[in-house]
This record gives C-alpha cells, sequence and structure tokens, in this order.
C-alpha cells in the first residue's frame, strides 16, 4: 500500500495541534505569528484540521486563549 500524503483520502485525516510555543529568546507577537504561519503551511500542504491547545500558566506558550488564536488563523486560512 502507498503512503497517504497530507489531504489524501485516509481514514484518520492527518491534523496539526499547536500549542503556540514560545521559543527561547522569543517573544509572545513571534509565537503567534509563527502559529499564523504554521497554519498556512499545514493549509498548503493539505492538512484539513488545525487544532489549538489551551494552556494556563506556563510561560513557554503563548496559545492561553484559542479563541484569540482561532480568530487570527481563520482570518489567515481559509
Amino acid at each position: 500500500m502507498a503512503a497517504m500524503t497530507p489531504g489524501a483520502m485516509s481514514p484518520v485525516p492527518l491534523s496539526v495541534l499547536d500549542l503556540a510555543p514560545i521559543a527561547a529568546g522569543s517573544t509572545v507577537a513571534e509565537a503567534l505569528r509563527n502559529t499564523v504561519d504554521l497554519a498556512r503551511h499545514a493549509e498548503r500542504q493539505g492538512y484539513r484540521r488545525y487544532w489549538l491547545a489551551e494552556h494556563h500558566l506556563n510561560p513557554g506558550v503563548a496559545g492561553a486563549s484559542p479563541p484569540l488564536l482561532i480568530q487570527a488563523v481563520a482570518q489567515a486560512t481559509s
């Protein structure tokens, strides 16, 4: 059986789960831009679902409010 590619018909579509991590030496704004960039890239590669996780009180994660991240990702993707 040939390997499935993202976006191909498969029993379980591949998804992306993003925590909006803040890289060492980076800022929250850069982490949010990275999340939007990753969502755009995932869409171009055929991924159909893009999940945003919610994590509170974690200094290395910018994703404490998924509704705000969803708004930014939704505006940048179709």
